[in-house]
């Protein structure tokens, strides 16, 4: 096991889906974090997630609703702590996606 939650292993790096949550500043906190994973509104690679503990490596594509919008991070790196947030943004990329339903009312 590696500091920081993450564990290597054959596929290399990976950390608990709930701890990067929290770590990269994408949830308040760990329990949010936790409940936003177990309740299933969250995609890991495109695959619906109902668990906190599904493992998350690099370049893992994270897909979830936040607010009124629909968000999709691509995992750039694993962190080793709760930092502040230049430091927990570094962690990932945000993919752009566009909401078809607000596009199609505005034609």
């Amino acid at each position: 096991m590696v500091s920081g939650g993450a564990d290597t292993g054959a596929g290399g790096a990976t950390m608990r889906l709930d701890r990067f949550l929290w770590f990269a500043r994408l949830a308040k906190t760990r329990s949010a974090a936790q409940k936003i994973a177990g309740e299933g509104r969250l995609r890991l690679d495109g695959r619906a997630i109902d668990r906190a503990h599904a493992n998350v490596r690099i370049g893992s594509v994270i897909a979830f609703v936040q607010g009124a919008r629909m968000r999709a991070i691509r995992v750039a790196a694993l962190p080793h702590r709760r930092g502040p947030a230049p430091e927990a943004q570094a962690c990932y990329t945000d993919l752009v996606i566009e909401n078809v339903s607000h596009q199609a009312s505005d034609d």
